[in-house]
């Protein structure tokens, strides 16, 4: 008798705590889901309905912003992406789209003005983004913005913002080689 008592004790703990673990993945699960909003669920939906893995990454945004109906998009790019961003902004005319290109360098607002003693022109990543949303875009692509000004960019940016290519002089912008390298 004591043997089928001490089976019931175990079976009771071994069901109570898988109860216990599903009740917490079920809380944590609910937590996770809460922090999407409405808007946040839409993009996920449209992100994952135009998922196509034959698409480079140009086609890919091309293609979101065909099955989310999106018109207009804009650029911003760091001025030594100039001319990528001319190639871009071409690709996504010959795609439909309507764009909007702001290097970073607009507005020619003096360095000093924002850092004191620092020379030259600055950056203006706040600029750029308020040019865009002043042009209506409704999706922005970041070309190669120095670190902390994609920050400042991301931030202030009223349409969302996806990154093309992050600026990376010592790669050559392929950041993710040296990650492939400690792999192998």
């Amino acid at each position: 008798m004591r043997e089928y008592e001490d089976v019931k004790i175990i079976r009771y703990s071994y069901l109570n705590t898988h109860i216990s673990i599903l009740i917490s993945q079920y809380s944590i699960l609910k937590k996770m889901k809460n922090l999407y909003t409405d808007s946040d669920l839409e993009i996920m939906k449209i992100a994952e309905n135009s998922l196509n893995p034959h698409l480079d990454r140009i086609d890919e945004i091309k293609e979101y912003c065909r099955v989310a109906g999106i018109k207009k998009v804009g650029i911003a790019n760091c001025i030594s992406f100039n001319k990528e961003a001319e190639i871009l902004e071409n690709m996504l005319l010959e795609g439909g789209l309507q764009v909007e290109k702001i290097h970073c360098k607009y507005g020619k607002l003096p360095m000093n003005e924002l850092v004191e003693g620092a020379k030259g022109t600055a950056c203006n990543p706040a600029g750029q983004a308020q040019y865009l949303k002043d042009n209506n875009t409704e999706l922005n692509i970041m070309m190669g913005l120095c670190v902390g000004h994609d920050m400042i960019f991301n931030q202030k940016s009223a349409a969302p913002v996806t990154p093309l290519v992050v600026k990376d002089r010592k790669l050559k912008h392929n950041t993710v080689s040296i990650l492939n390298k400690k792999l192998n």
